[in-house]
């Protein structure tokens, strides 16, 4: 472990969160004298954020505990365009109108994690619409574009990908990475932004504004990387079998949010406390050193303070409520995601994906022909059955943690 000097770097490295850094020693020194402003860049690609995007919150999150001031960036502007890193295809291109709706319901989400203002480790907001719109192309092209060569664009490993599938690159999406790089300059210029962080596959487009801030303006900037978060089964982190898992609360109810982190890998705990909690190091080692079904014991807590942090605490303490209530003593829980059937009856295969706990009727149907499907805790055989609710509430259940309630 590197022996750093300054707070921001010491905390990211005894938490998990360093991949990669520029110039370690030099930003080091940097955070130990004096307040450093760091970004990350958002695209607002759906109206909520998922789990996936968490590491670089808490990020910015550590940021501020330890003195500097977050820069929240908000994609208005390479939203409109997609970033290609690491994707399969073209993203879908969004209108305006839904890039500014997307903007407003994610801004909401920071709220939780970041305390903003004028201060000056108060954490700010900014739309890169707000510079990238009014660019003008020759200008952008003879001011900028002179500092980018293309052999090296095409050495990155988000452009390769694509190319070596022979899949198509457009000029618009290549154009993305020269545009991030931009954003770093304009933040080091409009407020000054000396670190950008974010993702391993980012590293490419953040060594880029490095790159390009200290050759127009010749102003020492900074770059760290997270590492590619997975779980300990080699999944991606955030995709579950229902979808992604979001952070919005109109997107995914608080206790199917607690039920995550509650259904984490026994591996994984230890990790996930340092990375999405508050706790103290030395409580994550004692409950990540429990074993057999205490471990129990230290999902939970992961799982209340996880949900504290993204949804409040309130709602925390329900879904874990409703959790105890659900598991221990049989019951519905309020809080258990609720599905109302009109008619009092419903096909067992439509119940199932109207509550969440199957993606579509095909998941359905070989849940319940693998035996993983219940009413009121007694198992499903018949793909045809037809459930029939009356003045009590039917709880339907998807393997052993995943709950809904039918209602009349």
């Amino acid at each position: 472990m590197t022996e750093y000097t300054s707070d921001l770097l010491r905390l990211l490295e005894a938490r998990g969160y360093i991949h990669q850094v520029t110039d370690a020693s030099a930003l080091d020194a940097l955070a130990a004298r004096t307040v450093v402003p760091g970004y990350i860049g958002f695209d607002p690609t759906a109206p909520s954020l998922h789990v996936g995007s968490l590491v670089q919150i808490m990020l910015l999150r550590r940021l501020q505990q330890t003195g500097h001031k977050p820069i929240v960036v908000m994609g208005g502007g390479t939203g409109k365009i997609g970033d290609p890193s690491f994707k399969d295809e073209a993203r879908k291109l969004l209108t305006l109108d839904t890039l500014g709706q997307n903007i407003a319901s994610i801004k909401r989400v920071f709220e939780r994690f970041l305390t903003f203002g004028d201060g000056p480790t108060d954490a700010i907001m900014v739309d890169n619409a707000e510079w990238l719109d009014r660019l003008e192309y020759i200008p952008f092209l003879r001011d900028v574009g002179q500092h980018f060569s293309i052999n090296r664009m095409l050495s990155f490993d988000s452009v390769k990908l694509r190319l070596d599938r022979e899949q198509s690159l457009s000029f618009l999406e290549f154009n993305y990475m020269i545009l991030q790089a931009y954003d770093f300059l304009e933040l080091s210029r409009r407020v000054g932004c000396r670190l950008q962080m974010g993702g391993s596959d980012q590293w490419g487009n953040i060594v880029n504004g490095i790159e390009l801030t200290r050759r127009m303006d010749g102003v020492e900037v900074f770059g760290v990387t997270t590492p590619l978060i997975t779980t300990a089964d080699g999944g991606k982190m955030g995709k579950t079998m229902s979808g992604a898992v979001w952070l919005n609360e109109d997107s995914l109810s608080a206790y199917d949010y607690w039920q995550f982190w509650r259904n984490t890998h026994d591996k994984d705990v230890g990790r996930f406390l340092r990375l999405f909690t508050d706790l103290p190091l030395d409580e994550i080692a004692r409950l990540e050193a429990l074993e057999g079904q205490e471990i129990n014991q230290a999902k939970i807590v992961l799982a209340n303070e996880a949900t504290a942090m993204c949804r409040g605490r309130e709602a925390a303490d329900d879904a874990a409520e409703t959790a105890r209530r659900t598991f221990e003593e049989g019951a519905a829980g309020e809080a258990l995601p609720t599905l109302a059937v009109p008619g009092g009856s419903i096909a067992i295969v439509d119940a199932l994906v109207g509550l969440g706990l199957a993606a579509s009727k095909g998941e359905a149907r070989r849940l319940i022909k693998g035996g993983g499907a219940r009413i009121d805790g007694e198992k499903v055989s018949d793909e045809a059955l037809v459930v029939t609710v009356g003045t009590e509430p039917v709880k339907l259940s998807a393997g052993k943690k995943n709950h809904g309630v039918l209602t009349a």
